[in-house]
């Protein structure tokens, strides 16, 4: 890559972006589904309602909220299988090499998730990866919600490191990344790896591609 945007900063997301843990979320959900009676849902169906707060995917399943009581159990269940089959994903396709490209051309990038914490910064490290990041940050607090504030903590992390919003770009599966983004003031670019259709990104207003190269070669572009 060229180093005409040495300023160019890359906010990863973290699950069905750089962690190729498509798998592992299927598995997990059907294993949410079973506490409530849902019958198990395939992958593509999950990328064509998945949506944030999680509440609202249950409820476009279950044709209403769930109860605080099955939101619990169905969060519980998920979380303990997720923990289990997530041991057989790997990083996404050409992960490695995009994240070492961009910070040997002089640039910068960081992870925030809405993964929990203490369960993401391990996870980040075992994979040899931590290095190439100004900050891993995972979610802190209740699961199911939006990254948008979490993206403004994060990016407000990083003002001393020289970051500037206008100077960003996320990169992630969901809807919600590019909410987050311009809420923070960044830009994002969206990829069909992961949790969303194609369908389902495209009306969300960013760029949508379906590699992890075609999302830093425009995140190189736009971060100027």
């Amino acid at each position: 890559m060229g180093k005409h945007a040495a300023g160019a900063h890359i906010v990863w997301d973290w699950n069905g972006t750089l962690f190729h843990d498509n798998d592992a979320v299927i598995s997990a959900t059907n294993a949410a589904f079973e506490e409530v009676g849902l019958e198990p849902i395939t992958l593509e169906r999950y990328r064509e309602l998945y949506c944030v707060p999680i509440p609202r995917f249950y409820q476009r399943l279950m044709g209403r909220l769930p109860t605080e009581a099955e939101w619990e159990r169905m969060d519980i269940a998920f979380q303990r299988h997720y923990t289990l089959h997530r041991t057989a994903c790997r990083l996404a396709d050409g992960a490695e090499l995009l994240l070492a490209d961009w910070s040997s051309a002089g640039r910068s990038q960081s992870i925030l998730s809405m993964y929990g914490h203490d369960e993401l910064v391990p996870l980040v490290r075992e994979f040899g990866i931590e290095s190439h990041f100004l900050r891993v940050d995972g979610r802190t607090g209740p699961s199911g919600g939006s990254k948008a504030e979490h993206m403004v903590r994060h990016l407000g992390a990083l003002a001393g490191a020289g970051v500037a919003p206008g100077c960003t770009v996320v990169i992630g599966d969901a809807a919600d990344d590019a909410v987050a983004a311009l809420h923070a003031g960044a830009r994002a670019v969206l990829y069909t790896g992961g949790s969303h259709s194609r369908a389902s990104l495209e009306g969300v207003g960013a760029p949508v591609v379906d590699t992890l190269a075609e999302a830093v070669g425009l995140a190189e572009r736009l971060a100027v």
